[in-house]
């Protein structure tokens, strides 16, 4: 216990009312709060103290459950009001792929060269993340729109970028591992809230990326990455989070020598990975 999971929980129904929660630590506390909201016993107004950070997560959050009927009243980022409502059943719904997942096969051929295609995804999607294929397209990879599908072609001049990733922080390690094989520095800003996710992940990555010989720099609220033209081989430390294993993965692609350490951690979201990393070869 302690303050951290597993926690229990006894209660007997929302009463509703009014609360406060910061924005800049994580969205999944608010989208958790809007999806219970509606079967409170009265209305429930949140209010969002400090700067929301992911907002698009929530942006799909409230998307979601407008197409399962529940309308949210609210003031920008900063309010939200939800009165007592129902879902509505629907007999079927389509689930996109995940963009997040989607950036580690986006990222190989800017690393490796040639194309990738993902199917089932579209950059209609209501998932922030798929905004990692600007990122891309500004460092030189070209993007090909289908009716369902994306797909990407790396570039041989592959640029640096200085992008603030606040609002698709679970993308920031993909573009780490991409960033030593640029021409230019590559700066990631505004991933302050990702100290607090699986892992202190600006620390993991800095550190990691320092075993390959990587020239990195910390900041408070991200990195930058330098530019390398000769790699150690290394054992990548996961620190059991999912996204270290799959993104660091991909420097393997392209440079001998690369182990990863606690690889079944990848479970967690996506259990066949490296399967599906195989598969481009």
């Amino acid at each position: 216990m302690n303050g951290y999971p597993p926690v229990k929980i006894k209660a007997s129904g929302l009463r509703g009312g009014k609360t406060k929660i910061a924005g800049d630590i994580s969205s999944q506390f608010l989208s958790a709060l809007l999806m219970v909201a509606p079967h409170a016993q009265q209305p429930i107004e949140i209010e969002v103290i400090a700067e929301l950070n992911s907002k698009p997560y929530v942006d799909m959050t409230l998307a979601v459950m407008k197409d399962f009927g529940v309308e949210i009243e609210r003031d920008d980022y900063s309010k939200f009001v939800i009165h007592p409502t129902s879902f509505s059943p629907l007999a079927t719904y389509a689930i996109e792929s995940d963009a997040s997942a989607a950036s580690y096969f986006f990222a190989a051929p800017a690393i490796c060269g040639g194309l990738v295609r993902v199917e089932n995804i579209s950059r209609q999607s209501k998932q922030g993340d798929i905004a990692f294929l600007n990122i891309l397209q500004q460092m030189g990879c070209v993007i090909n729109d289908g009716n369902h599908f994306i797909e990407v072609a790396g570039s041989p001049a592959l640029c640096g970028v200085d992008v603030d990733m606040r609002d698709i922080p679970d993308t920031a390690q993909t573009l780490a591992v991409m960033a030593p094989f640029a021409s230019s520095p590559t700066r990631i800003r505004g991933i302050a809230s990702a100290r607090l996710k699986e892992t202190d992940r600006i620390r993991a990555v800095c550190t990691e990326l320092a075993r390959f010989g990587v020239q990195v720099d910390e900041h408070e609220d991200g990195m930058t990455i330098y530019p390398c033209d000769q790699f150690t081989p290394a054992i990548i430390q996961t620190y059991n989070d999912h996204r270290m294993a799959m993104a660091f993965s991909l420097i393997g692609l392209r440079i001998d020598g690369v182990k990863i350490e606690n690889p079944s951690c990848v479970s967690k979201t996506f259990p066949d990975y490296f399967e599906g990393l195989d598969s481009l070869r």
